[in-house]
């Protein structure tokens, strides 16, 4: 399956060329602040790809999913996943929106057990995992060169062992690797001045 990787794009989605594929993950942060119109306009431009198959998450700016449980019905041209799981054709994909405490933003929770709680529920054996956080110590560097991934994520993969895990938040740490048989994937669409210039990122699984 070709999955076509995108986050972070802060309601400037149209100003990126999308490859086309089988499925398009969205990895949080689709909005600035999360109002209604800017669901629906996301919602709308969601529905204008051609994919087959397309499932997003929340992130810290928005701020409408964390704030009203009616939000995820706005997305009708997706799947939106919180701290749940679906299959699509044969892929079993999480997603879960919550990071180490930022500012005051959505989807905030402290660090250790509260986010260690979070990540419990993850099913061993799903094949992507999609988090708006990083983990600690995997494309989470600010341009300062501070890690600010989550630590307890971290811990949970070595037992979640999913084949992709896509998140973004940091988005000077856009880009690719592939440690111990997971490929991550950090797809900020935005750099850290907010333009969308990092371009998609294409995994074949």
């Amino acid at each position: 399956m070709r999955i076509v990787c995108i986050s972070d794009t802060h309601s400037k989605h149209s100003q990126l060329k999308i490859p086309d594929g089988d499925l398009l993950l969205h990895a949080g942060d689709a909005t600035g602040r999360g109002g209604r119109e800017e669901i629906g306009a996301f919602n709308a431009w969601l529905g204008s790809l051609p994919h087959r198959h397309k499932v997003i998450i929340s992130g810290n700016h928005d701020f409408g999913f964390e704030r009203n449980p009616e939000a995820r019905s706005w997305i009708t041209h997706a799947v939106y996943l919180q701290d749940e799981e679906v299959t699509i054709e044969g892929l079993r994909i999480y997603g879960s929106p919550w990071q180490p405490w930022f500012f005051n933003w959505a989807f905030n929770l402290k660090r250790g057990p509260e986010l260690a709680a979070v990540w419990a529920k993850v099913p061993a054996g799903i094949d992507v995992l999609l988090t708006h956080s990083p983990p600690l110590g995997v494309l989470d560097r600010l341009d300062t060169g501070e890690p600010v991934g989550c630590e307890e994520l971290t811990k949970a993969l070595t037992r979640i062992r999913p084949k992709l895990h896509v998140f973004g938040h940091i988005h000077e740490a856009y880009g690719m690797v592939e440690r111990d048989g997971i490929v991550y994937v950090n797809a900020s669409s935005c750099n850290l001045k907010y333009r969308p210039v990092n371009p998609p990122v294409v995994v074949d699984l």
